[in-house]
This record gives C-alpha cells, sequence and structure tokens, in this order.
C-alpha cells in the first residue's frame, strides 16, 4: 500500500475512533461539576470533578507517550481508554456510595480517554506530507465534534438509563461514555493497522538520523527537545495557556446557568455549541496553518479567547444569547491553539523523539488545564463567574503578547 493511501486508511480510521471517544469524554461533561457538587456538599468544590480529570488526563499522557514511543500509536492510544473505562467504573460506584474521594479517584483514571483522544490528533501526522500537516490533523479533530456534540446532549437519555439501572440520575451520561470508550477502543484494535508511527519510523518519513538510545527516558528527553527548539516550546506554551483558558471558563459554566435556574437539557446544548465551536471549525484552522503558519494562527486564536472570556464576565447567570456565544467563540479559540500549536510542535521535532514530546505537550497541557479547574472553583466561590472570565481573559492576553515577543527570548 503506498504511504498516501496508508495516510487516508490511518485518518479515516482515527476519525471513526474520535467520533465514539467523542461522544464517551463528553457525554458526562455537562454534569461533571454538578455530580462533583452533590457529593461534595459544596460548590466551591466542584471545579475539582474537572481538574481530576485534566490531571489524570496529563498523567495518562506520560503512559501512553511511553507505550507508544516502545510499541506504536495503536497499544498508546488503547492504553489510555481502558484506564478510562476503570475511571467510568470507579466514577458510577463513587455516586452510588456518595464517596468524594473515591469519586475523584475515578475523575483521575477517567482522563484516561482524555489522554487518548488528545493523543490521536498526532497520529494524524506520522504519514503526512509537511505541506499537509496542520490539516490532516485538523480532520481528526473535527472528527470529534460527532461524538462531541451529541454526548452532552445525552443528559437526557442518561438520566433514563439511571432510573433504569437505579442509579443517581447524574451518572447516566458517565455509563453512556463506557459504551462510546469501549468501541473506540475496539475500532483502534482492529483498524488501525499497520501502526502509523511504526511505519514511519521504518521509511524514515523525516529523514531524521536514527538515534538508538531516543526511546530512553522519554519525558526527560522530551523536555529537552523542546525546550532547545524554540517552535516547539512556543507550541507548547500556545497550547497550555490556550487550554487554561478554555477549561477553567467551560467548567464552571453550567454553574454558572444553574444559579440562574437553567435546565440540565438547557446547560446541555449550551455546552455542546461550545463543543461545535472547538472541532467544527477545524478543518479550517488546518488549512490557515498550512497557509500563512502556526505562529498567526496562535496569534488570532489568542484574540478570540480573549474576546470570549470579556463575553462570559459580562453575563448574568442563567441561560443567554450573550454566554452561548461567549462559550462558541471560546471553542474556536481554543481550537486555533490546539491545532496550530500542535502542527509548530511536530514540525519542529525529529520523529522519533516526537512521542515523548508530544506526550509532554499534554502533560503542560493537562497541568494547566487542571490549575484553572481548580482555582476556577475557588474564583467563583469567592468572587464570582465574572471574576473568572477576567482572569482567563488576562490569561490569553498574554498569549496574544508571547507570539510576536516569543522568538526574542527563544520562545
Amino acid at each position: 500500500m503506498s504511504i498516501p493511501a496508508l495516510q487516508r486508511r490511518t485518518v479515516t480510521t482515527l476519525a471513526g475512533s474520535q467520533v465514539l471517544g467523542g461522544v464517551g469524554v463528553s457525554a458526562g461533561a455537562a454534569v461533571g461539576a454538578l455530580l462533583a457538587a452533590d457529593i461534595s456538599g459544596s460548590e466551591t468544590w466542584a471545579g475539582l470533578g474537572g481538574t481530576a480529570q485534566t490531571l489524570g488526563g496529563a498523567l495518562a499522557a506520560l503512559v501512553v507517550a511511553r507505550v507508544m514511543a516502545a510499541n506504536g500509536r495503536r497499544p498508546g492510544l488503547t492504553t489510555g481508554y481502558l484506564m478510562a473505562i476503570v475511571g467510568g467504573l470507579v466514577i458510577v460506584t463513587a455516586s452510588v456510595v456518595g464517596s468524594f474521594v473515591l469519586l475523584l479517584l475515578g475523575f483521575l483514571l477517567f482522563g484516561g480517554a482524555t489522554a487518548a483522544n488528545s493523543q490521536a490528533r498526532f497520529a494524524a501526522m506520522d504519514l503526512a506530507d509537511e505541506a499537509h500537516r496542520g490539516r490532516h490533523l485538523s480532520v481528526v479533530v473535527w472528527a470529534t465534534t460527532i461524538g462531541a456534540v451529541a454526548g452532552p446532549n445525552l443528559t437526557g437519555p442518561g438520566q433514563w438509563v439511571a432510573r433504569q439501572l437505579g442509579l443517581p440520575a447524574l451518572v447516566g451520561p458517565y455509563v453512556l461514555s463506557l459504551v462510546g470508550i469501549a468501541l473506540a477502543a475496539l475500532v483502534l484494535t482492529l483498524a488501525l493497522r499497520p501502526d502509523p508511527l511504526l511505519t514511519a519510523r521504518s521509511l524514515h518519513v523525516d529523514h531524521d538520523e536514527p538515534d538508538p538510545t531516543a526511546l530512553e527516558g522519554e519525558a526527560s528527553r522530551g523536555w529537552a527537545v523542546i525546550r532547545s527548539r524554540p517552535d516547539a516550546l512556543m507550541g507548547v506554551v500556545a497550547m497550555a495557556l490556550g487550554h487554561v483558558v478554555m477549561v477553567s471558563v467551560m467548567i464552571m459554566t453550567p454553574l454558572h446557568m444553574r444559579h440562574g435556574h437553567a435546565g440540565l437539557e438547557i446547560i446541555g446544548l449550551v455546552i455542546s455549541l461550545h463543543v461545535v465551536g472547538m472541532y467544527a471549525f477545524s478543518p479550517l484552522t488546518g488549512w490557515a496553518v498550512d497557509r500563512w503558519g502556526s505562529r498567526v494562527v496562535i496569534a488570532v486564536g489568542s484574540g478570540v479567547l480573549l474576546t470570549a472570556s470579556l463575553l462570559a464576565a459580562s453575563t448574568a447567570s442563567g441561560h443567554s444569547l450573550r454566554l452561548t456565544a461567549a462559550l462558541v467563540l471560546l471553542g474556536m479559540g481554543w481550537s486555533c491553539t490546539l491545532i496550530a500549536g500542535s502542527t509548530l510542535l511536530t514540525a519542529a521535532v525529529p520523529l522519533r523523539q516526537r512521542p515523548a514530546a508530544q506526550g509532554l505537550s499534554d502533560v503542560a497541557m493537562g497541568l494547566a488545564g487542571g490549575g484553572g479547574g481548580a482555582l476556577a472553583g475557588v474564583v467563583v466561590g469567592w468572587w464570582g463567574y465574572p471574576a473568572l472570565g477576567l482572569l482567563a481573559g488576562g490569561a490569553a492576553l498574554l498569549l496574544g503578547l508571547l507570539v510576536p515577543l516569543g522568538r526574542r527570548f527563544g520562545c
């Protein structure tokens, strides 16, 4: 099979798994903060559920990257999904017994699906030619739209499933998540053959001189590679700051809406539209990256994130068109920083060292998002949702300033 044909098959398989994985990750997104608030008994701790999942995704990214470096993309991605299946079962158990500690453990393990979904975008670039890396990556990111938009709208059916199983209503969507994640793992196991990373190595697609020690100590080696390449470092910074802005605002929006007596269905709809902004315009973003360059798209993304954060800060509790617009723009800005940052990083790093560097980039995103999510709950509890929007806007502005200044300071 020719490389172009194999690349098309790889992208198609990854896109299919992303549809299912998107359902798995996002089905509980609209109710995660609500579930954490109910079990903990305080809205101050509501952000810790999403924080634990984000941090779990960061830790899982290291595991997934290590497996990928040694055995290829397919085993690495399925490992992340298997971790999430265990986490989903723990979340269900925690909701039944009412244990907040157990719930956080479940969210931590559930982050494995986040890591697998995120790392799949890098697999789309293993066999891609340099002129189309952004577009190929963006197709896989775009495929997540279908599952990720459908997921939050499963809150209604999820409550029905919970009633049938005798479970708390808010845990129903996580039962549906388990089904989506299991199917995503099955698709990858059966169809991601031959493995794109192993094939790329055998063909030396990037013509790098093989380094027999490149797979040893992946985390430390990956950080050394990122730090020594300005484009790689800028890509990681863009992804991390874009993620912290998106996560901090998004994760507290359901509570902001519930304070204004918005129902679960309306909350789910707004989160779905946010997810549309995150993924639906990805092909356009990927084309822009290939056409004008990653740094230009990062700068545009920072401006969109700033606008979204200020709009969110100006909204009253409950549902409004302004809040909906803010969440859609929040997703679009995040898409710009993710796709442009990922492409910038990948282009700057040699093939054999990419799994380690790419894994660390997702660790940085996870830690940034996890910290943002934890602080978001505290900020909203003390000063309110508008203050959170203003702080998120400050982070977006910082990213925008780093783009033109980055090269001067080696970033």
